[in-house]
């Protein structure tokens, strides 16, 4: 359950990116299967879930510690 937590942004990517390219593939998609990524579904759902892999996580705001403080006691 910790790893779900700890990697949700991530995963929500994978999925939302599935979805996306594999809508992707439904509605545009490639008639004469000559495009390498659109040809077939299993590739375009794939490539929009590592998309969404990569992407997702960059929304993740970052923490930091009050470092001024330790300072201000020395």
């Amino acid at each position: 359950m910790h790893y779900l937590l700890k990697y949700k942004l991530t995963l929500l990517g994978i999925i939302i990116g599935g979805i996306a390219g594999y809508t992707y593939y439904h509605f545009v998609g490639c008639t004469r299967g000559t495009c390498p990524i659109t040809s077939r579904p299993l590739n375009s759902t794939a490539y929009g879930a590592l998309i969404g892999a990569l992407l997702f996580p960059s929304f993740k705001k970052e923490t930091t510690k009050n470092i001024t403080s330790e300072n201000e006691k020395k």
